[in-house]
């Protein structure tokens, strides 16, 4: 079973200009202590996808782990290092048979029912979420709180990463409550290095 870091930063596209500005808030980022990025994009083309996501591989070399929202293709195409997929995305069962049995497969789940289920495919970790209400997300599902970490801690042995509306004032909480992973966006985005040393520092 995987060891997920205590911190997840998700870098998504739509908040940084430019590739260059992605790949310097990732610089910020490992400079700090990261371990492992994701990689998400909501918005582009397959190519653009591409070819930013080749653009992170080439930054972070080998030095930390690049997982891929959505898109086992191009996790595959740009060299990541596994996948992530949510509820509308393809299944755990395909994105699996895509990557094959090495990568890492990632899979968000938003109430019991769907944790239960994710718990049962070969998914390596779980996340559940949102935990508080999100900016991250134009549809948000229901906040889960707190109490919804401790369910899914309850009912999955697997890594657990909790996601939404995570800030340096609640994170310590969620580890708390039996996440192993705290995911964070928009926390980041600002100062990205001392905003992640920040985090480090308290979820340590």
């Amino acid at each position: 079973m995987i060891k997920l870091p205590r911190l997840y930063p998700i870098l998504d596209s739509s908040c940084f200009a430019d590739t260059a500005e992605l790949c310097s808030a990732a610089r910020e980022l490992i400079s700090a202590g990261v371990t492992l990025l994701q990689y998400r994009n909501k918005s582009g083309n397959a190519r653009q996808m591409t070819e930013q996501a080749r653009a992170l591989k080439q930054l972070v070399g080998g030095s930390t782990k690049l997982i891929m929202n959505d898109r086992a293709d191009i996790c595959l195409a740009a060299g990541f290092d596994g996948v992530h997929v949510g509820q509308e995305d393809i299944s755990p069962g395909c994105a699996r048979k895509v990557i094959g049995p090495n990568l890492l497969l990632g899979v968000s789940t938003h109430n019991p029912v769907q944790l239960r289920e994710a718990h049962q495919t070969s998914a390596d970790y779980l996340a559940i979420g949102p935990v508080f209400a999100t900016t991250s997300k134009l549809n948000p599902d229901p906040v889960v709180g707190i109490e919804g970490v401790r369910r899914g801690r309850a009912m999955t042995n697997k890594p657990l990463v909790a996601i939404g509306g995570i800030t340096l004032a609640n994170c310590r909480m969620v580890l708390e409550a039996g996440a192993d992973s705290v995911a964070v966006i928009s926390g980041l985005i600002r100062e990205p290095r001392k905003s992640a040393e920040d985090f480090l520092g308290i979820l340590s």
